[in-house]
């Protein structure tokens, strides 16, 4: 079988692994939503959006209104993801927050040792999270998920189970929030062949504020903490940075830079673009919608648009 293909095209959906990574399920590191993209991933902290479910599941505890959001991902060569979320409170309980994620990796041909085609086959994965969030104290917020893993190879196929904790700590007068998390602390249940390998396991920590005068929220995350580094500054140095400009009632535009992204997709002498996404968000009424483009630098650009409404 033409397994090298097949491993070229996981590798550049898992574009935040980093190279040589030896994790299964990388599809989970994905940004999801279009407007996590645009702000390449840093929503550590953040409020009234289910998609935050898959970043810090305590953020849905900020959830005002239920909401539900829907995107679609267009990625390199014949790669497609979705996800879908849904959030709301219930009273006396706290939030609960439900959602899905989907890859296709599309058709591969099939062949033999001599080359002789055998015809094709498919490969996909989902995850379906369910998480919930309360309020401990004024401001304070904590949440957990679980994530139900399933993935297929040419007739093989893999399970696994995923927890995710987050916290969130919101100082209104300063207008700024705190918010750090452990998110895909799981296991393979079923392996594709008789090992089993260790789940993209993802320590982070990160805050933003809203400058005094300014209509922009700016972020700054730390990912990954937990990945092996010789000192301080290289295990800093997988970081992003998202700024959200309200420019109406109706438009935003969202920058984003993504450190590892960019040392990843480094060719030759530079890097181009690579690292660097954008982004709008349109809201009108209770309806928003969004669009995010992440550039790879020499190797391509990612698509992403996410339809949101609040009930």
């Amino acid at each position: 079988m033409r397994w090298a293909s097949l491993l070229l095209c996981a590798a550049v959906l898992a574009g935040e692994a980093t190279a040589g990574s030896n994790t299964v399920y990388n599809f989970l590191r994905n940004d999801v939503g279009a407007r996590g993209a645009s702000l390449a991933g840093s929503l550590l902290s953040g409020s009234d959006d289910p998609d935050l479910l898959f970043y810090n599941p305590a953020s849905l505890g900020t959830l005002t209104r239920p909401r539900a959001s829907a995107g679609f991902f267009k990625q390199l060569m014949d790669i497609n993801s979705g996800s879908v979320s849904y959030a709301q409170e219930l009273e006396g309980i706290g939030h609960i927050g439900f959602g899905i994620l989907y890859t296709n990796y599309g058709s591969f041909t099939q062949t033999d040792e001599v080359g002789t085609n055998l015809g094709s086959f498919n490969a996909s994965d989902i995850g379906i999270v369910a998480g919930y969030a309360t309020t401990v104290a004024d401001n304070l917020y904590l949440g957990g998920a679980i994530t139900f893993v399933s993935s297929s190879i040419a007739g093989y196929g893999s399970t696994g189970l995923a927890l995710d904790a987050g916290i969130l700590y919101r100082l209104p007068e300063s207008r700024v929030e705190l918010g750090a998390s452990v998110r895909h602390l799981g296991i393979q249940l079923d392996s594709y062949l008789e090992t089993r390998e260790d789940l993209p396991l993802d320590i982070s920590i990160g805050g933003s504020v809203i400058p005094r005068g300014l209509p922009l929220l700016l972020n700054l995350n730390f990912h990954r903490l937990n990945d092996p580094a010789d000192d301080v500054g290289e295990a800093l140095e997988n970081f992003t940075i998202g700024g959200e400009f309200t420019l109406s009632r109706v438009l935003q535009l969202r920058l984003g830079y993504d450190n590892a992204r960019r040392k990843d997709f480094k060719t030759g002498s530079g890097a181009g673009l690579a690292g660097f996404s954008v982004g709008l968000g349109v809201n009108v009424d209770d309806y928003q919608v969004g669009y995010a483009l992440s550039s790879l630098g020499a190797v391509g650009e990612l698509h992403r648009i996410s339809v949101a409404a609040a009930f």
